[in-house]
């Protein structure tokens, strides 16, 4: 073979004629010459086998010059006959290449065949791709179902050989093909070919879709050979980041690839070389390629998670963009940083590298908490959380971190508030400290080894510190004088003193060598260093192979210091108990109680400092809950349910206060927002009604527990939210709800010893249980009879008014069931026993029969036959006690009368007694209202209900006409209305002319409630006169005729009655009656709202005085300081709530400037300006008074308030407002930092030049000029003079006008004909004219 296959750079080339011995196509065959020459390149791959491409390429190349136009058949023939040859190259070249004996002739010729079927085959599969993409474009908007056949056909094949082609390709270049080059060097151009076409099938849409997984997975396989085997690592660093560049959506895939060459490939480099790349772009690069920043930015946090161990040596180049302008990229290095902290920083085995990577990471994850971005907070807040959440952040930083989150949760961002409660709650989750997170009970601990801290330093301190002297330092100390004593010993003239000493010291020859040595120590240690040397030199000779002194053989004095400074400081170590107990103690034996008491000192210490972390800890977390309590009614549902998840773990951790934030999350289970409600239920079921135990009971016995402690002194509101809960939890089937049952009744009967507490927690959570189930109380009436209403019931009105509470869930009319009413017979041991307990606590005086009384009365009407008839009895029983006391009682406890009234016979009344009377009366009323108007009413409705079910079934329509008349009734409404007023005027009737009737028993109490009401002097004890003015309220809702002839009275108690109890009872009772006998209340309406007009005009007034005072307090003269015309002014301004207030307010304020003449006083109204609430209308008026102020921006008193209200408006402006508010922002900013004429000079200009400008395009006609007042001076203002630049209204209004007020104010003011007219004269009766 002579010629050589060129890979080309455009197909095209091939056609060329190239050069020397370089392959040209031959001729390019027309499309009916194709299906003839593939069908002998078939025969011709059957017959010689992949090398047939050599004799054939032209056929496959005219293929791919027609692909647009040839048929879809011969596209596919081609590409499964290039697939063949391939796969043939891919079996038969490992043979040829493992034999080593290819000639040069063999080898062109396989490179050849290589190189043609490669090219062709990623040239086809580049144009089918690209006509696959074509075709989805073209049919995506068609809602026909009907597409083009052959075109789908194509196309769902090509979907199905794109992976074939590329396991091809993948067999293929596994090969050591690199031989088949010359010194294995592979052309650029085959590289680029394949690497072209796998990025070229990267493009396509759908590649990162979870179907097309695997085609993802084999291109990036394929890469990876080319990065690893055939030199493309640099091309694929370029090729990826052009492809973020380009394609959003391919981030994730990218990140894929390169974590893949990393890992599976081991080209760790290429990680390196993209984050450098990355690093190096500029923010003017950045902000040029747009969707690139985030495809970058989801790369490298996507990488970030794959491949963190790999990123950590390049992570430095990344560093520069924490500095940018992009938020996204900072977003992702601190997700990087994150996930290197969580997968590689982490743990105690580091080293002091390590760690100080991670210090340094931590700290710049720490410093972006407050970024400028919310986006970035939010996110760091996170990256924290999963840090939290895996452990990886070192106790060190606990605190100072979690005082940074808590800063947080004041962030006008809701992303960034939901992440910090994240963060909080994965804080107390994963706390290294305790599962009980309480500062008070932290604090007795503390204090305690606190205090044992200190005993033992004081301890410490008084010891006398004994001088640790090593043998070496003594040695040191000894070696001068000892070698003056061995040079005297050695001298010729000490025989004589050796002798003595030979006297002294004698015995040596029945002491080892060792004992010896040990006896040269110690005198060494006494000082007696004569007797030391001498009897070291005599040793050598009694020892001559003692290892001790075989130095000695040379005797002279280098040789025996060497000796006894070997004896002194090496067998110390060695020397055993029965050394002399006289002897110096060692080093080490005097270290040893000082080591053992330094490292209890050490491990106190510890202690103390951990539970000074844990009670900061907790502090912090305190702190935090006391935040998120109130986020609990946020707006955002989000932020709901974090703040929801957070009080749930706070409370499993005991925090104090977390159940501070469980109750009041309670109310939300009426939440209209659905996950809101759901939220608050999953919590309490999991705080409270999924207990632990080790048997059911155990289990039953907990959720009581869990469920009293939240009914113990609970409101009224919080025990209804309750209700809800617990009916829920018994509506749904569980196995604990019949051991729960049996534990309440165990409290509440007493069979257990409990607190009376729990007991009323019992059986109001029975109450809550036969809300769902009625059997549960039902059943049991008897028992709750006998326990809460028998004969002890005076001992505990609580415990009875509770159990009335649970026995009324049992009825209609909390259960709200529809059919026939459930009412027991008037003779049930129920009602005697609450009529007995009733009448018996009217003539004692226990504070709580009053509430006890209200409930019996309302369940005697909820659940009685006849319950008028009951409570008639009821209260003439209670009338014959109290007379009997009046009469049998003798002289009432003076406690109980009222100092300073007459002495008639009337002051004999016991007080108490007659005002629980009088409380059961107006009781009785207001029942006995409601159960005509509710329950009779209703009764009356459903038997008219069912007669007409039962006429209709009777008879049908006569005929089709009065069918048509009925239906046309029916969808009028007639039909039943006529019936409805009947029944309503029944109600009426009774009320007007039956209730209080002479023979009705209430009657007979109305003239004692109106004498007691119209005689405060006489009757002036407070439980009297409250109770008598609210039965008389009541009363006066049954009748019109009587609340006619007692309103007068009624708002003569609420004007004069000292008590606020009775005042607040009047007003509530008046506006009752309003809503019942409107035309009767019309009249006194003003009288009614007489305290909230003044209120009105209160704020009216500082409104229109505001800038007055302003100007008063600014005076330099009354030399005021700035500190206190801030406070005055911030509590004026709260008064200050309406948009058209604030708008006058803005102008009137900026007129003011004109006349101010300080520094001072320009600042004070600037300050004025900053502390109003400034909404769009108002911001727009402060643009319209520029002239006023603008020529003192200069000042940074003025011009700094003023910033600070742009600065507001911005934070919660809409786009286009908020373009407003950034313009007058630089417009401000330029007058203060230029000055007003050079700042109006430039915009002269520029508005010459545009003017210029646009008379050269087209030309105006000739307008007449107006000329500019700016500039020109103004006539002076007085500073009480308030003039605004809007004209005043030619219609004079009258109205009530203050100081500084203006004409246009029409909400601020109260008018003449806004003043009600009718008014009605409240009589005054003197006190003594009572008394008769």
């Amino acid at each position: 073979m002579s010629w050589d296959f060129i890979l080309p750079v455009c197909s095209d080339d091939l056609v060329k004629s190239g050069a020397v011995n370089q392959y040209v196509v031959q001729d390019v065959l027309s499309i009916k010459q194709l299906n003839s020459h593939i069908n002998s390149f078939k025969a011709a791959l059957r017959s010689q086998g992949p090398l047939c491409i050599l004799e054939h390429f032209d056929t496959a190349y005219s293929v791919l010059q027609h692909c647009r136009t040839v048929d879809v058949a011969v596209k596919e023939d081609t590409l499964e006959l290039l697939i063949q040859v391939v796969r043939g190259l891919s079996v038969s070249l490992p043979t040829l290449l493992l034999s080593g004996s290819l000639s040069a002739v063999d080898r062109k010729q396989q490179l050849n065949a290589v190189k043609m079927s490669v090219f062709l085959l990623c040239k086809l599969t580049e144009t089918l791709e690209s006509d696959s993409y074509r075709e989805t474009i073209v049919t995506a908007p068609s809602k026909g179902r009907k597409k083009d056949k052959a075109a789908g056909k194509g196309l769902l094949q090509w979907d199905s050989e794109r992976e074939t082609v590329l396991q091809c390709l993948t067999q293929l270049l596994q090969l050591d093909i690199r031989t088949l080059w010359s010194l294995s060097l592979v052309e650029e151009e085959f590289v680029s070919c394949v690497t072209c076409c796998c990025y070229k099938l990267l493009e396509n849409p759908t590649i990162n879709h979870m179907k097309s997984k695997s085609t993802r997975d084999a291109i990036i396989h394929v890469l990876g050979i080319m990065v690893k085997k055939y030199n493309h690592m640099l091309g694929a660093c370029v090729k990826v980041i052009q492809l973020l560049q380009h394609f959003e959506q391919l981030a994730s895939v990218c990140a894929q690839a390169v974590a893949s060459w990393s890992s599976e490939y081991g080209v760790k480099v290429i990680v390196g070389e993209i984050m450098r790349e990355i690093g190096q772009k500029s923010s003017e690069e950045l902000a040029r390629e747009g969707s690139g920043v985030k495809a970058f930015s989801s790369f490298l946090s996507e990488l970030g998670t794959l491949v963190p161990e790999t990123m950590i040596p390049n992570i430095s180049v990344l560093l520069t963009h924490l500095e940018g302008e992009s938020p996204s990229l900072r977003v992702a290095v601190c997700e990087v940083l994150g996930e290197v902290l969580v997968r590689v920083l982490s743990g105690d085995q580091l080293d002091d590298s390590a760690r100080s990577s991670r210090d340094r990471f931590l700290d710049t994850l720490q410093e972006h908490i407050h970024d400028a971005h919310s986006h970035v907070r939010a996110r760091v807040l996170q990256v924290y959380a999963r840090v939290v959440n895996s452990k990886a952040l070192p106790l060190c930083r606990y605190t100072e971190v979690m005082e940074l989150t808590v800063g947080r949760l004041g962030d006008k961002s809701v992303h960034v508030c939901k992440s910090a409660i994240q963060l909080l709650a994965a804080f107390i989750a994963h706390n290294p400290y305790s599962c009980k997170l309480s500062s008070v009970d932290l604090t007795n601990p503390l204090e305690k080894e606190m205090a044992k801290l200190k005993d033992m330093r004081d301890s410490q301190k008084e010891q006398v510190p004994v001088a640790v002297i090593t043998a070496a330092d003594l040695w040191d100390a000894m070696k001068p004088e000892l070698e003056m004593t061995v040079k005297a010993q050695l001298e010729p003239g000490s025989e004589e003193e050796e002798n003595e000493e030979e006297e002294e010291t004698g015995g040596e020859e029945e002491r080892s060598d060792r004992d010896t040595a040990l006896q040269i120590a110690q005198l060494l240690r006494e000082s007696k260093y004569r007797k030391a040397v001498g009897l070291c030199i005599r040793a050598h000779s009694l020892y001559p192979e003692s290892l001790f002194y075989s130095d000695l053989a040379d005797l002279n004095a280098e040789t025996l210091i060497k000796t006894l400074a070997t004896l002194f400081k090496g067998p110390e170590q060695e020397t055993p108990q029965a050394v002399s107990s006289d002897a110096p103690p060692t080093p080490q034996k005097e270290g040893g109680g000082n080591d053992g008491r330094e490292s209890e000192l050490k491990k106190q210490e510890m202690l103390v400092q951990y539970l000074k972390d844990t009670e900061s800890f907790a502090l912090q977390v305190e702190r935090a809950i006391a935040v998120i309590n109130n986020m609990l009614y946020w707006k955002t549902t989000t932020i709901v349910q974090e703040a929801v998840q957070f009080c749930v773990t706070a409370f499993e951790f005991s925090v104090a206060n977390s159940v501070c934030g469980v109750r009041k999350m309670l109310p939300l289970v009426w939440s209209t927002d659905v996950t809101i409600k759901d939220a608050v239920i999953q919590a309490y079921r999991r705080l409270y009604l999924n207990p632990h135990g080790d048997n059911t009971r155990a289990k039953a016995q907990t959720l009581v527990d869990n469920l009293s402690d939240l009914t113990i002194d609970a409101s009224l509101g919080t025990v209804q939210c309750l209700e809800e809960i617990v009916q829920e939890f018994f509506s749904s089937e569980s196995a604990l709800q019949t051991s729960v049952v049996q534990v309440l009744w165990e409290r509440f009967s007493g069979r257990r010893e409990t607190k009376a507490l729990h007991r009323r927690a019992a059986v109001l959570l029975l109450g809550m249980a036969a809300r769902a189930e009625r059997e549960v109380v039902l059943s049991n009436l008897d028992t709750l009879c006998s326990v809460a209403l028998g004969e002890k019931v005076a001992e505990d009105y609580l415990l009875a008014r509770d159990t009335l509470i649970t026995i009324a869930n049992i009825t209609d009319h909390v259960r709200q069931s529809k059919g026939v009413p459930f009412r027991l017979p008037m003779d049930h041991h129920l009602f005697s026993s609450l009529s007995q307990a009733i009448a018996d606590g009217v003539v004692q005086s226990d504070p709580h029969w009053q509430t006890f009384m209200e409930q019996a009365v309302r369940l005697i009407y909820f659940l009685a036959e006849s319950p008028d008839q009951l409570c008639s009895r009821l209260l003439q029983r209670s009338a014959h006690l109290l007379l009997e006391q009046i009469t049998e009682g003798g002289e009432p406890n003076q406690s109980q009368l009222q100092e300073g009234g007459s002495q008639g016979s009337e002051e004999q009344v016991n007080c108490v007694s007659l005002a629980q009377v009088l409380s059961l009366c107006g009781a009785v009323a207001f029942w006995q209202v409601s159960h005509l108007e509710r329950s009779v009413s209703a009764e009356l409705r459903r038997r008219r209900g069912e007669k007409e079910e039962e006429e209709e079934k009777e008879k049908a329509p006569a005929n089709k006409k009065e069918a048509n008349d009925s239906c046309v009734e029916e969808e009028l409404g007639l039909v039943g209305a006529s019936a409805e007023d009947t029944e309503a005027e029944i109600i009426r009737k009774i009320c007007e002319t039956e209730l209080l009737s002479e023979g009705n028993m209430l009657s007979a109490f109305l003239p004692l409630l109106v004498k007691v009401c119209s005689s405060p002097g006489k009757y002036s004890h407070p439980q009297l006169t409250t109770a008598a003015c609210l039965a008389l309220s009541q009363y006066m809702m049954i009748s019109p005729a009587v609340c006619k002839d007692n309103i007068r009275l009624l708002f003569t108690v609420l004007e004069k009655s000292p008590l606020p109890v009775v005042r607040a009872n009047t007003i509530v009772a008046l506006g009752d009656l309003t809503v019942r006998f409107p035309n009767i209340l019309e009249p006194w309406t003003p009288n009614l709202y007489a305290s909230s007009i003044n209120k009105y005009c209160l704020d009216n007034a500082i409104y229109n005085l505001l800038p007055d005072i302003i100007s008063r307090l600014s005076d330099p003269e009354r030399g005021m300081k700035e500190e206190d015309f801030n406070t005055i002014m911030k509590q004026l301004f709260s008064y200050i709530t309406k948009e058209r207030q604030t708008e006058s307010l803005v102008e009137k304020l900026c007129q003011r400037f004109r006349t101010a003449k300080t520094e001072r006083q320009w600042a004070d109204l600037a300050v004025s300006l900053s502390l109003l609430s400034v909404c769009e209308r108002g911001f727009k008026k402060l643009q319209e008074c520029w002239d006023c102020y603008s020529d003192k921006l200069a000042e940074p008193g003025v011009y700094q308030p003023l910033l600070s209200i742009a600065a507001k408006l911005r934070r919660r402006a809409k786009p286009q407002f908020k373009a407003q508010v950034e313009d007058y922002e630089k417009r401000l900013t330029a007058v203060h930092t230029k000055g007003l004429e050079n700042v109006e000079n430039e915009e002269r200009e520029q508005q010459t030049g545009d003017a210029q400008s646009q008379n050269l395009k087209t030309p105006q006609p000739q307008k007449s000029v107006r000329k500019s007042t700016r500039g020109r001076s103004k006539p002076k203002l007085h500073d009480s003079d308030l003039v605004t630049p809007r004209k005043s209204r030619s219609r004079p209004k009258p109205a009530i006008t203050f100081t500084s007020d203006e004409e246009e104010e029409e909400d601020a003011v109260m008018a003449e004909s806004e003043t009600p007219k009718v008014t009605t004269p409240i009589a005054r009766t003197r006190r003594t004219r009572l008394r008769h």
